[in-house]
């Protein structure tokens, strides 16, 4: 085992979490590289000793360049607000230092792109934080598509959608200012990078782009509440993907449904921990979507838990993360997904905004993903 110093860039709700996950993922997956937490950054240098005390952290900085800059920290992980994904990805790339970026990769298409050049161009281990598609339950998903259990794609149907904003009373925050901060910039790219790692490339897509509150507070809303869009995947797939925080009932919406020409698959991430599998063979009377309980059995649930059935939660998959993030830096391989991934998720976004513009169907341009 060899140890790793790891610089956590923002202290808050994805700070904690990825603090959390690089003091247990020794423990859990066994990794050759046993992370220690050396520094965290964050805003002001009162709220980094506050996070500095409360995660375990040898020490903090109110200033991101000096965490980038320090020999003790040897990769970095990027939890800030989106505008500031740039500046510390390069600085660290151009140091030599691993970096896990919090999604999306950046505020913009042209961040993004910086940003994915910077990676390649460095040799170092990259990743974006897609959490949600690390759970057991969509690992199994995409196998079952790969080993061609449902048969060739035809439908895709995905969603992210949430209510964290579906009372018009609520008051507007930061949240409610600028486009990388609306639903298109929260919400989307979870559910496009779904879509194209259990679908593959999107070609084109047709997009509505929605402010449904344009006022909260009195304070005016510059970004969107809800979006939905047509898209065409390249294997000749339909499909069609909503995105709202205006959800009334729904929490954590991010759900798929998949038709093949054999069978389909439907998944919900308020149910985390099954898979609807539906096979069409057998006799018509006893058809039906069956129920799969994730255990030991499918991706990554073992090290959490040897019970069936018992599940495993939000946190374990920031750990997941951790552990796929530590093999690309030992091994030197890219894991998905990389900079490169997080790039096909800008450039979809940024298609759709044009879409939404001209009220057409606009092409999404091809990047280089990671298998």
């Amino acid at each position: 085992m060899q140890k790793i110093g790891i610089g956590i860039v923002g202290g808050g709700y994805m700070g904690k979490a990825h603090a959390v996950a690089m003091s247990a993922v020794g423990a859990v997956f066994g990794t050759g590289l046993r992370p220690t937490l050396e520094m965290v950054a964050a805003s002001s240098a009162e709220s980094a000793a506050r996070y500095r005390d409360v995660f375990g952290f040898k020490a903090s900085t109110g200033e991101w360049r000096e965490l980038v800059s320090a020999p003790q920290v040897e990769a970095i992980v990027i939890a800030s607000p989106q505008e500031t994904h740039r500046a510390v990805a390069e600085a660290a790339f151009a140091l030599g230092k691993p970096v896990l970026c919090e999604k999306p990769l950046g505020a913009s298409l042209e961040d993004a792109r910086a940003m994915a050049a910077a990676a390649q161009a460095s040799g170092c281990a990259n990743m974006v934080g897609f959490n949600y598609v690390r759970t057991p339950a969509t690992q199994f998903a995409r196998q079952l598509i790969a080993e061609g259990e449902i048969g060739d794609l035809v439908w895709f149907r995905g969603e992210h959608t949430e209510d964290f904003y579906a009372d018009p009373a609520t008051p507007a925050s930061w949240r409610t200012e600028g486009e990388a901060n609306g639903t298109m910039g929260d919400l989307a790219p979870h559910m496009i990078n779904a879509a194209l790692a259990l679908a593959g490339p999107i070609e084109a897509v047709m997009a509505q782009i929605e402010t449904v509150h344009p006022r909260r507070g009195g304070k005016l809303v510059t970004n969107d509440d809800q979006a939905q869009m047509m898209c065409r995947f390249a294997s000749g797939a339909a499909g069609h993907l909503h995105f709202s925080r205006i959800a009334h009932g729904r929490k954590m919406g991010y759900a798929y449904e998949i038709t093949g020409t054999r069978g389909a698959i439907r998944f919900d991430q308020e149910d985390q921990n099954a898979v609807w599998l539906y096979r069409a063979e057998g006799s018509e009377a006893t058809r039906g979507f069956v129920k799969i309980l994730t255990g030991p059995a499918h991706p990554d649930y073992e090290p959490f838990c040897q019970g069936p059935g018992h599940g495993t939660g939000y946190q374990d998959q920031i750990i997941i993360e951790a552990r796929d993030f530590l093999v690309a830096i030992e091994t030197g391989a890219p894991v998905w997904p990389t900079f490169a991934d997080g790039l096909a998720v800008a450039e979809v976004i940024a298609a759709a905004r044009a879409s939404h513009s001209t009220c057409s169907w606009v092409g999404v341009p091809p990047t280089q993903e990671t298998p």
